[in-house]
């Protein structure tokens, strides 16, 4: 288990816990004119979660996507701190322990504080699949990592991902922070360069699965 202030910054400040057996990211977002939180993923280490919490006011729980490694924790966080949760659609009917509380679509904003929390739908990972955005910083669970996307389990979804890549993350402004799902963060400026590089090769176009960059 690893608990780092990642960002602390004048307007959000976001503490990364990484929690259970997959070593799964999850994020405490809060600001300086709020004691209102908002938890982005609950995997397994709910307790944990909870002493982090329970001096704060939790307003929502936001759910990258329903792969249980990012929500396996979701049940016994509710049941010391209950908070309404968020998920898209697509995610939110097969796998979670209950039905959410509200769903997400892209374009979506959550306040917290004088803060914006912008949801950003990133098909490919899973049919579900969101980004956060908040100030410069990308919350992106399983979407983008450094080096690469989130792992896919098709030709299609491969495609899918880059799309959702393509259009609503490299867009976003170069000085964006990128946190994942899992390990270390990184920036959109090397991601683009990077995938600049990718684009220019050709590849088998069964090509998906873990994929890097560099190096597919």
């Amino acid at each position: 288990m690893n608990v780092d202030t990642v960002v602390n910054g004048p307007h959000v400040r976001i503490t990364r816990l990484e929690l259970g057996a997959w070593a799964t990211n999850s994020y405490i977002l809060s600001t300086p004119d709020s004691n209102e939180t908002v938890l982005i993923d609950v995997p397994p280490g709910a307790m944990t979660l909870v002493k982090h919490l329970k001096t704060t006011t939790l307003k929502c729980i936001l759910l990258t996507h329903s792969h249980i490694d990012h929500y396996a924790g979701l049940k016994a966080l509710r049941q010391r701190i209950p908070a309404p949760v968020g998920v898209h659609v697509a995610d939110s009917r097969e796998w979670l322990p209950f039905p959410p509380e509200f769903l997400l679509k892209d374009g979506d904003v959550v306040r917290l504080g004088s803060s914006k929390i912008k949801a950003i739908y990133t098909p490919g990972h899973t049919p579900g699949s969101m980004c956060f955005l908040v100030d410069r910083y990308l919350l992106s669970g399983d979407t983008i990592f450094p080096g690469g996307p989130g792992r896919t389990v098709s030709p299609a979804d491969f495609g899918l991902i880059l799309k959702s890549l393509e259009t609503k993350i490299f867009s976003l402004p170069d000085e964006v922070r990128i946190f994942p799902g899992h390990g270390p963060d990184t920036d959109l400026q090397k991601e683009k360069r990077d995938f600049t590089s990718f684009s220019s090769r050709q590849h088998d176009p069964k090509l998906h699965g873990d994929v890097v960059w560099l190096t597919s």
